[in-house]
């Protein structure tokens, strides 16, 4: 979704993030072994996204809230729903722009500068990225299942539904929900009450409002 924004996807085709084995840098572990480099990496990570902004296909889907009610469920912990003024967004892997104490996972407040080795908590804990790691429990998951579960339209967009337990989501909806997934290389094939759009997120989304459109009248 933000990758038309100029922030790098996940991981690359050879499996590294910004050069990274991602279990060095998205792991409890990882963390243990050298959290001074996992902190300036997602210190690059927060000044990287001070240059970019929202694209259309995040302005397209706050642009929706005009004639339904839509909640953003996003696998991706950068702030650029919110910019483009989408006003329930669930992040389900954490945000870019939060941190949070090593000593208790819930004492959470925004940061928008680096984080460094040695900047405790109230109470003297090491800070870090409020970010899901690999391994780590997804606490948000059973809001978006909730979500899912309410939704008569569900728009998935730029995954590749290769990553749980986010990409179970699309079981939780109802038999008559209709599904819409906007990749440029579909996962998944059209059939039934799900529509593959096999174009880019800002692409894919001018053909869905199209749709809609057509639908309303």
């Amino acid at each position: 979704m933000s990758a038309e924004s100029g922030v790098k996807t996940f991981r690359d085709h050879d499996g590294l993030w910004e050069g990274h084995d991602v279990m060095q840098v998205a792991s409890p572990e990882g963390f243990r072994q050298n959290p001074e480099l996992v902190l300036d990496f997602y210190n690059q990570r927060r000044r990287q996204l001070k240059e970019v902004q929202p694209n259309q296909a995040h302005k397209d889907l706050a642009a929706l809230e005009k004639d339904y009610k839509v909640t953003i469920i996003t696998q991706n912990v950068d702030d650029l729903h919110e910019r483009a003024r989408s006003t329930d967004v669930v992040h389900l892997h954490g945000e870019l722009l939060k941190i949070r104490s090593t000593g208790n996972p819930n004492d959470v407040k925004p940061w928008t500068e680096d984080l460094n080795l040695g900047d405790l908590c109230g109470k003297g804990y090491q800070l870090r990225p409020h970010i899901v790691w690999f391994g780590e429990d997804v606490p948000m998951i059973e809001t978006a299942v909730d979500i899912c579960y309410t939704a008569d339209i569900l728009i998935i967009i730029g995954t590749s539904m290769q990553v749980y337990p986010a990409a179970s989501l699309i079981n939780y909806v109802q038999p008559d929900t209709e599904v819409y997934y906007i990749d440029p290389r579909p996962a998944i094939s059209s059939g039934g009450k799900i529509n593959v759009i096999a174009k880019s997120a800002t692409e894919g989304m001018k053909d869905l409002l199209s749709i809609l459109k057509d639908k309303a009248t």
